[in-house]
């Protein structure tokens, strides 16, 4: 009788192992409005130790970071001060991308009457909060550092 239910336990085991072995997939999106150094740094650090935590346990996690209104600044070529960071996390880790507002760059074009360049990492979508309802309403976790 108990060599049957060994038996029957590592069978269930068997089964169940391969799903837990694939692990999960998380998406997680981060809200940038404001031009502040310091808030974007922060936000950069998240999406570095979300991603890191996520490898680490076998997990696998899509980021996209959603800026903005006066966020917007942390993806423009002439303005970003973490241009260079934006950079390396692109090239370091496949899974994130970053989001510029269509909106805030046409006011800010228009506002300046130059053309305003964005970082080449950054897709610019048609509004940032419409992005931020849609990936929500797909799942995805939200966070505003």
């Amino acid at each position: 009788m108990l060599k049957r239910r060994v038996v029957a336990v590592a069978m269930i085991i068997g089964v169940a192992l391969p799903a837990f072995a694939e692990g999960q997939n998380h998406r997680v999106a981060f809200h940038v409005d404001q031009n502040d150094p310091k808030l974007m740094n922060l936000t950069l650090n998240n999406v570095q130790n979300v991603s890191k935590y996520y490898e680490s346990i076998g997990d696998t996690v899509e980021i996209e970071v959603v800026a903005y209104g006066p966020g917007l600044h942390m993806f423009r070529e002439d303005t970003s001060p973490v241009a260079d960071r934006i950079a390396t996390i692109s090239l370091e880790l496949d899974s994130v991308t970053f989001a510029a507002c269509g909106n805030t760059h046409r006011k800010m074009e228009a506002q300046s009457g130059n053309t305003v360049e964005l970082l080449a990492e950054a897709e610019m979508v048609p509004s940032g909060v419409v992005q931020l309802i849609m990936l929500q309403e797909q799942g995805w976790a939200y966070v505003r550092p």
